[in-house]
């Protein structure tokens, strides 16, 4: 397929695209607002629907130790060649109820804004009109293309992780459509993370009568602190970092309890084992006598490793976007995605396919118009030559 055909199709199709970024933009759909994510999901369930899409809807589970979250959805569309393409795209932002109200979508110059415009629902909708335009242009030499939809990414995809690996285990390719980088990039790599919480338990004792009698959680939490800040670029790429510290009742009191929460990153598996080794191995010698730590790991997931097959993708990518008439590079990245799971499961992944944007989490979450039809005709393009 010639790609500046789709390129036309695709903008032709750029009116309706804005129109329906604009109405998921203004819907809140933080993570743990299940009526919102699933409003974002009856959205995608219908262009499923009308695309002519099998699509399957999976509910929570009941009875978990995770709060209620929305639906999965996984669309499948069948064409008449071989490959097997995997897309992720995830529905829920990091955003509180109302910000939509605060800040609904809104058009300055060539960017758009809204909670959620590029992480992602810019990305979210590339992949149906990349879909619709491979369909307009009668191309279907794919076997199939398989579209989750997941409910949960912000937090570590707790609900979906499984729904992704085991579809990731039986596809050729898995195409995330977070953002492209603010330069363009698509994404080759992503650090792993492991989330630590760190619980450490003292004596109280009254402060000013008898101080000798505790042992204080909060300066063993501060040592500890110390001590696992060290970390932090012991081996190249590794990041370490204490985010929450809290400990203690009142100032007439030896502190009880203390509580660290830790973010641990790294860009190859190997070290990041070594640099969980080292956290347990800190946290098994308290330097205070009478204090106990003990050390969870909260969630996580495996780095993105650049590899053949991923590089592969890259190679696809790049002369693709050359036809297009832009130049294309893949990066690394700290920030982890649903990419980690579908690497993680042996399924060659390239991220980063959707809109260019930037800003992600912030008040200044931005999108560029001008990418959206070049960036829905790569997708297709890469769907195309897989």
């Amino acid at each position: 397929m010639d790609v500046l055909a789709i390129r036309d199709l695709a903008a032709a199709q750029r009116d309706r695209y804005l129109a329906a970024l604009r109405t998921m933009v203004n819907i809140d759909s933080g993570t743990f607002n299940r009526a919102g994510v699933n409003r974002i999901a009856d959205l995608c369930e219908a262009r499923f629907s009308e695309g002519g899409w099998d699509v399957e809807r999976i509910g929570p589970t009941p009875g978990g130790d995770q709060p209620e979250l929305g639906d999965q959805l996984v669309g499948t569309f069948r064409g008449a060649g071989r490959a097997r393409v995997l897309m992720v795209g995830h529905m829920d932002t990091v955003f509180d109820d109302g910000t939509a109200a605060e800040r609904p979508f809104s058009v300055h110059g060539e960017r758009a804004y809204g909670p959620g415009v590029s992480d992602m629902k810019g990305g979210l909708l590339a992949g149906f009109f990349a879909v619709d335009v491979l369909r307009d242009a009668h191309v279907d030499a794919f076997e199939r293309i398989t579209y989750v939809c997941n409910p949960d990414e912000e937090i570590g995809s707790p609900s979906s992780t499984a729904t992704i690996r085991r579809l990731a285990a039986d596809h050729d390719a898995a195409l995330i459509l977070e953002s492209g980088r603010a330069n363009g990039d698509v994404v080759s790599s992503r650090k792993g993370t492991t989330d630590y919480v760190i619980r450490i338990h003292g004596r109280a004792a009254h402060a000013g009568v008898e101080p000798g009698e505790g042992r204080s959680a909060v300066i063993e939490a501060a040592h500890k602190a110390i001590e696992i800040a060290d970390i932090h670029g012991r081996w190249p790429g590794v990041t370490c970092n204490i985010g929450v510290l809290r400990g203690g009742t009142r100032s007439n009191v030896v502190a009880e309890e203390a509580v660290l929460e830790v973010d641990l990153r790294s860009p190859e598996l190997a070290t990041l084992e070594e640099a969980k080794r080292a956290i347990e191995a800190i946290c098994a010698q308290p330097v205070s006598d009478g204090v106990s730590i003990s050390a969870r790991s909260a969630s996580g997931h495996r780095p993105m490793e650049k590899s053949r097959a991923s590089q592969r993708l890259v190679d696809v990518a790049v002369p693709v976007a050359e036809e297009l008439g832009f130049a294309l590079s893949d990066a690394a990245t700290g920030g982890a995605s649903d990419g980690n799971t579908t690497s993680a499961a042996g399924c060659p992944t390239l991220d980063g396919l959707g809109p260019v944007g930037g800003g992600a989490h912030s008040r200044d979450e931005w999108l560029d118009l001008e990418s959206i039809v070049p960036r829905i005709a790569l997708l297709a393009g890469v769907i195309t030559r897989v």
